[in-house]
């Protein structure tokens, strides 16, 4: 199957622009035009730009895109270099995820404090405000 740039942004669920923005960094090597010079993408190209979606939701930058990119198109031999690559991503995301747990945590604290609060369950009080008499 063969893509255009729309039907391949509502594949990704991707926007124009940013697939736009892909094309032109580069970061879709094999891109192929049609008799009208458009962008076409087949299967390969919108399974690959799945990749790119999700490395950047990683959080990967342009530039670590690009890098991982140059590692793909070595082939098989970069394979190693490849799996340290995400190795390392992954670190860093199961480092985000205890922060965002952390604080989903705190939050989940404070909801329970302020419900039984209003439920009459505990008394109020504040870090910030003086207690009284202070």
């Amino acid at each position: 199957m063969t893509y255009t740039m729309m039907q391949a942004c509502r594949e990704l669920g991707m926007t124009y622009q940013t697939l736009k923005f892909y094309c032109n960094q580069g970061l879709v090597p094999n891109v192929k035009r049609d008799k009208n010079n458009r962008r076409v993408f087949d299967e390969r190209d919108v399974e690959w730009l799945r990749g790119l979606g999700c490395l950047k939701r990683c959080g990967l930058s342009i530039e670590e895109m690009r890098e991982y990119l140059d590692m793909c198109l070595e082939g098989e031999s970069s394979i190693p270099a490849r799996r340290a690559f995400l190795a390392e991503k992954r670190e860093k995301l199961v480092e985000r995820l205890a922060e965002v747990q952390a604080s989903i945590d705190y939050i989940d604290r404070k909801q329970g404090f302020y419900d039984d609060v209003l439920a009459g369950r505990t008394e109020y009080y504040s870090n910030l405000l003086p207690k009284d008499g202070e």
